[in-house]
């Protein structure tokens, strides 16, 4: 889709469009309808990270709960939207042995025990060994470093996105 049928769609239309950019979490596109026509997509990706700072801390922990497990049993079984799917299948994560899967497995639960939601990270351009590395390294984190650290993710996601979607 251009930008230019975007600015000019129905606000329906455009939350529509925009409504998995972040994940489950429609209420970000429809936050933003209002503000167009936007410039170009870094304005509108910014507008949308904007929201997500405004929209306070309960909202922003459901955004990140809404985000799958890596290599979950979600994925193993195709219930995962179509861009996690795509960005999963894209860092290798379809093709874990079992002995990588129950690492995975092992790694999600560590972090869901600590923290309470979901370990996410952009994994355009990582592999399933960086991605066991900073699962690793962020479970040394505090709380407060990794609900920042979730939300700086879940905004790079967005952003690829969104490239992805926009022309």
């Amino acid at each position: 889709m251009r930008l230019e049928q975007l600015n000019s769609a129905s606000t329906e239309e455009f939350v529509g469009t925009l409504g998995g950019v972040f994940e489950h979490s429609p209420w970000v596109a429809e936050a933003v309808a209002g503000q167009r026509p936007f410039t170009s997509v870094e304005i509108l990706h910014g507008a949308m990270v904007v929201a997500v700072e405004k929209a306070g801390q309960a909202a922003q922990l459901g955004l990140i709960r809404a985000h799958p497990d890596l290599a979950g049993k979600a994925a193993r079984q195709g219930s995962l939207t179509v861009e996690s799917t795509s960005e999963q299948r894209g860092a290798g994560l379809d093709r874990l042995t079992d002995e990588e899967f129950e690492e995975f497995h092992r790694l999600n639960n560590a972090y869901q025990s600590r923290f309470g939601f979901p370990f996410i990270l952009a994994v355009r351009g990582h592999n399933k060994h960086s991605i066991m590395a900073a699962f690793r390294q962020r479970l040394d984190h505090n709380a407060g470093e990794e609900v920042a650290e979730a939300l700086r993710q879940i905004a790079l996601i967005a952003r690829f996105r969104l490239h992805d979607l926009i022309t």
